[in-house]
């Protein structure tokens, strides 16, 4: 391994992150904001506990009491007038529906002059979930959504519609108070109706579009589950204000930042990466190798959020898998890298956040008896990584706007 790169990496992902974190997006939507009637706080999605935290520290007691749903180990403490869960994603659990129920309760019986202060990131599809259908069966479409490579706002597409809360439905729960939604997107385009399947914004999509996508990717749906798809959702809401804060092109120029802090001249590629994994990793290293020696030091940027098509049964995650594809295309490369990173700290169903690979990776992996167009047919990247030091391990990180890919040369 090339330790001058990892450092490097390392102090990339570290200074992007701390950038976007959602402290600041939050008090600016709060900023000079008057409330009449009860504040009620409902918070959802892997960047919830900070987001709630945040707004407990600016509202104070004006918060009369909230719920916050977020993902497992990512409750950093207690917030004053708030009832934290934990729950699962990428597929809901129990928990998940429980934590769902507590806010429906919290916004039953609200007036007009009542305020529901909604703290929305990505994740909260999975964590924010009362389903119109059993759990079960609702973990199992879920389940061959993730597998089949369709994209977010192909399965959100799916998911609104058997939900009780998705797709605008829950801003209908609150009616007729006032909801104010304060959106972490991590989504590319932020579109607000497919952030977290949209809970309180209107369903631009149809439901030709949600049977389209059901018969594209073969998915075993009962009959409930396909009548479901033919009913539409919400096209309009007069109770919602909404306000984006935060989103990954402010973490592609975050990165920017810091690689130019640590020498390089940084090259922003696309805030809208949207392919395979696999092809993400590969292109990122064909750009490297058609700079190598020029003796310059570059940084190629690309944020956005690639899929995996499973193929395999092994271990890893999208971030991962474009991590160790693009260390086959940079073998060899002295003074080069590739790594990408979720700026929520996690990566498929790992403890990873991501992967690094240089181009002494593919050479480590070989002394080892590993071969990586195996390792990625059988989508096990994780393990793969593990053996060179490849793996990107930075915890919760409080807040979710895509990834960020980034291919180094010295």
């Amino acid at each position: 391994m090339n330790h001058d790169l990892r450092r490097d990496a390392d102090a990339i992902i570290r200074e992007a992150i701390t950038a976007v974190l959602p402290d600041a997006a939050v008090r600016r939507a709060l900023e000079n904001r008057e409330f009449t009637g009860r504040v009620l706080l409902v918070a959802a999605g892997k960047a919830a506990w900070q987001m709630a935290k945040t707004a407990a520290d600016c509202l104070g007691d004006r918060i009369d009491s909230g719920v916050v749903v977020t993902k497992y180990d990512h409750v950093k403490g207690d917030i004053p007038h708030c009832a934290c869960v934990e729950a699962g994603h990428p597929v809901p659990d129990e928990n998940s529906f429980r934590g769902t129920q507590l806010a429906l309760d919290l916004v039953t019986g609200l007036t007009e002059k009542d305020t529901v202060l909604f703290l929305l990131s990505g994740g909260g599809s999975a964590l924010f979930e009362k389903p119109l259908i059993p759990g079960a069966e609702l973990q199992d479409i879920t389940s061959q959504l993730l597998a089949s490579g369709a994209d977010i706002v192909e399965m959100n597409t799916i998911r609104k519609r058997l939900s009780a809360v998705k797709g605008g439905r829950f801003a209908q729960l609150c009616a007729p108070a006032q909801v104010i939604t304060v959106v972490l997107s991590d989504i590319i385009g932020d579109p607000l109706d497919m952030i977290a399947s949209g809970p309180a914004y209107p369903d631009s999509s149809t439901c030709e579009q949600a049977l389209a996508i059901a018969e594209k990717y073969g998915l075993r749906l009962s009959d409930a589950a396909w009548a479901l798809l033919r009913q539409e959702t919400p096209k309009a809401l007069s109770n919602v204000t909404t306000l984006v804060n935060g989103s990954v092109r402010e973490l592609c120029a975050a990165a920017a930042k810091a690689c130019e802090g640590l020498g390089y001249t940084p090259v922003l590629l696309t805030d809208c990466l949207s392919c395979q994994a696999k092809e993400a990793g590969s292109f990122l290293a064909s750009i490297v190798r058609s700079h190598a020696g020029s003796g310059e030091a570059l940084a190629f940027i690309a944020g956005g959020e690639t899929v995996v098509k499973l193929t395999g049964k092994g271990l890893g995650g999208r971030n991962q898998e474009l991590a160790l594809a693009a260390a086959a295309g940079i073998d060899g490369i002295a003074n080069a890298a590739v790594f990408s990173v979720g700026s929520d700290g996690t990566d498929g169903p790992t403890d990873a956040a991501g992967g690094y690979a240089d181009g002494d990776t593919a050479a480590e992996l070989r002394a080892q008896g590993v071969m990586i167009d195996a390792v990625l047919r059988d989508n096990d990247a994780y393990h793969a990584l593990q053996k060179t030091g490849g793996l990107i391990i930075t915890g919760a990180t409080g807040t979710n706007v895509n990834d960020v890919a980034v291919a180094l040369l010295r």
